[in-house]
């Protein structure tokens, strides 16, 4: 009762995310059909171009062995062991064939539904593999009437086309036993090609229907509540409270750092209260000024309050500050538009510099 109101309560189409930790667990859909109908293709196959060859070799070593007895030997153990060897691998050639058919039909069903790939979680030991409980409810719960409905149903859907290309094959297998036995054999050939043909056209039909089925099956399987749809949404975007946190701690740790870099500042524009840039300019190292920090109201102040502390001066400039502010950025060059306002500013910073040295140079002699 709680599987079914669970069932129902999946409304939602798997999520791109769910489905691809699906495929990555191995959990994909797979049809039963699609194997035994290529093994059926492959039967045919065999039957059409290898089995008169085949059959014909393999006639011919066993009419020599049943007419000329005494050149196989029986005395020893060696000799019972090497007509043994020489009957299975004449046996064995003849059938190399169609077991080569065979497996490359088992390999290509699975490589067609799906690329390969290894999935260790498939091969791990798992206590529900081998639980007598769990293994009950897949014979006889309901996706095991389910499958059982479907052998059913393919059981009597071949057995009515077999009826068919048997009952069209009667009339010429009463011919074929009254004419030679070289001819017979090829009269056997044709209806087991049709036989085949029939079986392996209702295999399509069957086979068609369950890959379309098994796909379908997997799809609904993978259906998600509007919870686990949320929940996963959360979890691929990040909880927004936490992201808001984290963003507060990003914020924080750059303004410390903008704030550790104000004591390299050549000069600090101001805007008395509101805005501050910080910026440093060498003659020999730096193109341009480069803006080292920049701040507004109480971060603004706290850059003035740093300069006063360790002597760099600070030039208030009210429209300066306030257009900067709106287009620099920390750690880059200012644009070309305030190079000259800014030039200005740092010729006074270095003539203030050199007016002390000046003085020194005077009074020395």
């Amino acid at each position: 009762m709680a599987d079914s109101a669970d069932k129902d309560s999946k409304t939602e189409e798997a999520t791109e995310k769910k489905i691809r930790d699906a495929v990555e667990k191995g959990q994909l859909p797979h049809s039963k059909e699609a194997a035994i109908l290529t093994s059926f293709v492959a039967i045919l196959i065999f039957t059409v171009f290898f089995a008169r060859d085949s059959a014909i070799e393999l006639s011919g070593f066993l009419s020599s062995f049943l007419e000329k007895p005494d050149a196989w030997p029986l005395d020893t153990e060696f000799d019972v062991t090497n007509l043994l060897r020489i009957v299975f691998m004449q046996v064995g050639k003849a059938l190399a064939a169609m077991l080569l058919l065979l497996m490359v039909a088992g390999i290509g069903a699975s490589v067609l539904q799906h690329a390969p790939g290894v999935v260790l979680d498939r091969i791990q030991p798992k206590l529900s593999r081998i639980s007598i409980r769990e293994g009950w409810k897949r014979l006889f719960g309901v996706q095991g009437f389910v499958e059982f409905a479907k052998a059913v149903g393919k059981l009597v859907f071949a057995l009515a086309f077999l009826t068919f290309a048997v009952s069209e094959a009667q009339h010429r297998l009463m011919l074929g036993m009254i004419t030679q036995p070289s001819a017979f054999s090829m009269v056997i050939r044709e209806i087991a090609i049709n036989i085949l043909l029939a079986l392996t056209f209702a295999m399509v039909i069957i086979g068609g229907i369950d890959i379309v089925w098994s796909r379908f099956h997997w799809k609904r399987e993978l259906r998600m509540t509007k919870q686990e749809v949320k929940d996963e949404l959360k979890q691929s975007d990040g909880d927004p409270i936490i992201k808001s946190r984290m963003r507060s701690l990003a914020r924080d740790r750059a303004r410390r750092r903008m704030m550790g870099a104000v004591p390299r500042a050549t000069l600090v524009i101001a805007n008395p209260t509101h805005f501050s840039i910080a910026l440093k300019y060498v003659r020999d190292e730096d193109s341009a000024p480069v803006v080292l920090a920049k701040g507004q109201d109480l971060v603004a102040l706290k850059i003035r309050e740093i300069a006063e502390a360790n002597g760099i001066p600070i030039f208030e400039d009210v429209a300066l500050a306030r257009s900067m502010y709106k287009q620099v950025s920390v750690d880059s060059v200012i644009p070309a538009q305030f190079y000259q306002a800014v030039a200005e500013l740092v010729r006074i910073v270095y003539a203030n510099k050199a007016q002390p040295k000046a003085r020194q140079v005077r009074q020395n002699p």
